[in-house]
């Protein structure tokens, strides 16, 4: 039996001047018109475009927002966005999927676990979840409705790459996206390496 995809449309667009230049904010509906809490955030125009550079980014709340030197997810996010402002041409899909999938919720009380001396791995698997929950169908869907031909995906994951590959996106290179690491963050970063598959 053949795997089936979902499909999305897209629902709005609409001007993002930011720090990091003037961007496009769209967002999704899926084929039952269903509005999504996904969305893309471009730079230039992708549409019907090859070999765009592309970062799939899930949601940290506490870092994306309140700047938490617990992990890099901020400093991927900010790293990414000025590599695609700096080449006028890019997009960022931004999934809703805290916590590696489990949410805001079980992610604070995974840190509670880390703050007892679990790792970011062990910390999940305690609470009964997978190490990554995340799926990235929706997000191959979301990059379909934007007709781009082939990415260049920013990551360090190899469970990214698998993932939107067998959602049907050509990923013509992958780039990984690295930052500095800090005394409140190492041991999370080795963890990902050492336990995840993360190339850092």
């Amino acid at each position: 039996m053949l795997a089936t995809h979902p499909v999305v449309r897209i629902y709005a667009r609409a001007k993002l001047p930011s720090r990091h230049g003037d961007l496009e904010v769209i967002s999704f509906t899926d084929a039952s018109g269903k509005r999504l809490d996904h969305v893309a955030v471009t730079c230039g125009d992708v549409i019907g475009a090859s070999e765009v550079p592309t970062r799939v980014h899930s949601e940290c709340l506490t870092g994306d927002v309140f700047g938490s030197l617990r992990c890099d997810c901020r400093d991927q996010l900010e790293l990414a966005l000025d590599a695609i402002a700096a080449d006028g041409f890019g997009m960022i899909i931004y999934m809703r999927q805290e916590g590696r999938g489990i949410g805001i919720a079980e992610k604070v009380r995974a840190y509670e676990l880390q703050d007892a001396g679990y790792d970011t791995l062990e910390a999940n698997l305690h609470l009964g979840f997978d190490g990554d929950l995340r799926r990235y169908d929706v997000a191959a869907a979301m990059i379909h409705a934007l007709e781009v031909e082939s990415i260049v995906l920013y990551t360090n994951n190899p469970l990214k790459v698998e993932g939107l590959e067998d959602a049907g996106v050509e990923i013509a290179k992958r780039k990984r996206i690295l930052s500095d690491p800090r005394d409140e963050n190492v041991d999370y970063l080795q963890t990902k390496k050492s336990k995840m598959g993360h190339e850092l």
